[in-house]
């Protein structure tokens, strides 16, 4: 039986791909913290964890009419931003994909009533939310399998939770040991261009609004104490200032790990910046004594029927 040996809430922001000279130069001197937070992140967890498996959830991959999951057995290439191909530009990915896994992760999509589908097109586009962070996390261990799903433009609250616990449940059935990374931001609004090269420093000043900088704050001190159920009750309110991907990677990552039934505290590496509006921030939850709590929240459960009004969708049989 599989399980989630650790998960991370982890920034992606395309500073960290800047050499340090310019980093400085952007932040008055000053380094970026996230870099010196995933350098430490490394060291700490992906180069001493026993783990089969990553599974990115990717902020930055908007699907349409469904989740999809990478499906190729390996993926290699050379990445170039279409939104920032100054900052990375053909810069070299290469590693093994998992297509048992992705094969079984879209195969729970019935039972939980959406859909989920595996591409092994190795023409399929990959996007720097996941290979920003194989570069610092992944590089150098060629044993250890990534695999990405998308965010679903279409998804709500709801949608990203069902993926989540098909996802778990996919792990569950599976022999992988998996870590889970949602890739992306807290809140997430640009400056507009003629402003924005006045905020590109990495102090908190620079985020968009205090209002956002307090809800994200609120967020982070909820992740130290492991309520997650806080998190889940208060999305509405969140989405006022606007997390990234309406923070589909989180809701991911969160319904493969029991939902508000999760009590993992969170561990901080680097501090809490500003990109250019943004919040980011890099989050670990390190495995429970136990184990990550399953959600069984199917919407065939009275549980579920009670909560939400019933599914959807029809469920698979």
């Amino acid at each position: 039986m599989g399980e989630v040996v650790g998960a991370g809430l982890l920034a992606h922001v395309p500073t960290i791909m800047l050499p340090e000279a310019t980093r400085r130069e952007l932040n008055h001197g000053e380094d970026s913290t996230l870099v010196a937070g995933l350098e430490q992140l490394r060291r700490e967890v992906f180069d001493t964890l026993d783990y089969d498996t990553v599974v990115v959830l990717d902020s930055h991959w908007a699907t349409t009419v469904e989740f999809v999951v990478t499906a190729q057995h390996r993926r290699a290439g050379l990445f170039t931003s279409e939104e920032l191909p100054r900052g990375m530009t053909r810069r070299p990915y290469d590693f093994p994909g998992d297509p048992e896994l992705a094969r079984l992760v879209a195969e729970q999509g019935p039972a939980h009533s959406t859909f989920i589908t595996a591409i092994d097109d190795d023409h399929l586009p990959i996007f720097y939310a996941t290979t920003n962070l194989w570069e610092y996390l992944g590089k150098g261990l060629p044993d250890k399998r990534w695999i990405s799903i998308g965010v679903c433009q279409t998804a709500d609250t709801e949608d990203n939770l069902r993926l989540g616990r098909a996802l778990g449940d996919a792990i569950e059935k599976s022999d992988r040991k998996v870590v889970l990374i949602a890739s992306g931001a807290l809140s997430h609004t640009f400056w507009p261009l003629r402003k924005l090269r006045d905020h590109e420093a990495a102090g908190t000043e620079h985020i968009f609004s205090q209002e956002a900088v307090a809800a994200d704050a609120e967020r982070m001190a909820w992740f130290e104490t492991g309520d997650h159920a806080r998190v889940l009750e208060t999305m509405p309110e969140f989405y006022r200032y606007r997390p990234e991907a309406r923070f589909g990677h989180y809701l991911m990552m969160i319904g493969a790990l029991g939902e508000g039934d999760c009590t993992a505290t969170g561990r901080q590496y680097g501090e809490y910046e500003n990109s250019i509006g943004t919040g980011q921030v890099h989050y670990w939850f390190d495995r429970p004594e136990g184990g990550f709590p399953r959600s069984r929240r199917t919407p065939t459960d009275p549980e579920y029927v009670r909560q939400t009004g019933g599914p959807d969708l029809p469920a698979a049989g």
